[in-house]
C-alpha cells in the first residue's frame, strides 16, 4: 500500500476491527466472506498465505477448516487483535516487505489469499509477481475484490483512481484516501504479465440487490 492508504488503516485500525466484529458491513456478511471461503475450500490448499489479513477472520475461518494459515499486514494494530483471538499464526509485514522477499521464507505456502485488499497501483503492479515467490510450484491465489461493472457508477469504465470514503459505516472513521480502480481486462492484463493463469472467476451476488456483490479472480502460478 502506499503511504496514504497505510497511514489511513493505522489510523482507523480500532474502528475496523469493530466494524468487523459487529459484523456491521452487510455485504462482507451475506456474501463476501462465504464466497472466499467456498472459492479457496473448493481447492483444498494445506497451506495459505493470507496477504492484507486485516484483524485475521479469514485466516481463523480458514484454520478452522484445516489449513495452516499466516496472516501478514503492514499495521500492527490489527496484527495484535488478530493473534489475541488465537487459532493462527500472524506477523506484521507490508507489502513493500513481500515485494522485496523480507521476513518469510519463499516456496512455502500452496496457496496465496489477498481480499479486498488490493488498493494500490504500483504496488498491486509489484506484489502479484513477487508472491510467486512464496508459492510452491503450481501454487494458488486467490483475489476477491470490488466487482469493476457495480462500481463503475456514472464515469467512465477506465481504469483510473477514484476518491474514496467511508461513508456508510456506523463507526467514525477517519482519514479516507484515493483507491486504484481497474478495468476487468486490465485486471485479466496484469494477471499475465504478473505469470498467472486465470482458472476460475467468481461473481458473487447479493442477495438483496440482485447484483454481483464482488468479483473473484483463481489464479495459478
Amino acid at each position: 500500500m502506499s503511504d496514504p492508504i497505510l497511514n489511513s488503516w493505522q489510523a482507523n485500525a480500532e474502528r475496523w476491527v469493530a466494524t468487523v466484529e459487529g459484523e456491521e458491513l452487510e455485504s462482507r456478511r451475506l456474501v463476501t466472506n462465504q464466497a472466499i471461503v467456498d472459492a479457496i475450500l473448493k481447492y483444498r490448499p494445506k497451506t495459505l498465505l493470507d496477504v492484507g489479513c486485516g484483524e485475521g477472520w479469514l485466516s481463523r475461518a480458514l484454520s478452522e477448516q484445516g489449513i495452516r494459515t499466516l496472516g501478514v499486514d503492514g499495521v500492527p494494530a490489527l496484527i495484535e487483535s488478530a493473534r489475541q483471538k488465537g487459532s493462527s499464526e500472524f506477523e506484521v509485514a507490508t507489502y513493500q516487505d513481500l515485494i522485496q522477499r523480507k521476513l518469510l521464507p519463499l516456496g512455502l505456502f500452496e496457496s496465496v489469499a489477498i481480499n479486498f485488499a488490493l488498493l494500490d497501483q504500483e504496488q498491486t503492479d509489484a506484489l502479484l509477481p513477487a508472491l510467486k515467490h512464496y508459492l510452491k510450484k503450481l501454487g494458488w491465489l486467490f483475489i476477491q475484490t470490488l466487482h469493476p461493472h457495480v462500481h463503475s457508477d456514472d464515469q467512465p469504465y477506465q481504469s483510473c483512481w477514484r476518491s474514496g470514503s467511508w461513508d456508510g459505516l456506523k463507526q467514525e472513521f477517519t482519514q479516507p484516501y484515493e483507491w486504484y480502480f481497474r478495468t476487468l481486462e486490465d485486471w485479466v492484463q496484469l494477471f499475465s504479465q504478473s505469470g498467472y493463469l486465470l482458472k476460475e472467476l467468481r461473481e458473487p451476488v447479493h442477495l438483496k440487490t440482485g447484483k454481483p456483490a464482488s468479483i473473484i479472480f483463481v489464479l495459478q502460478s
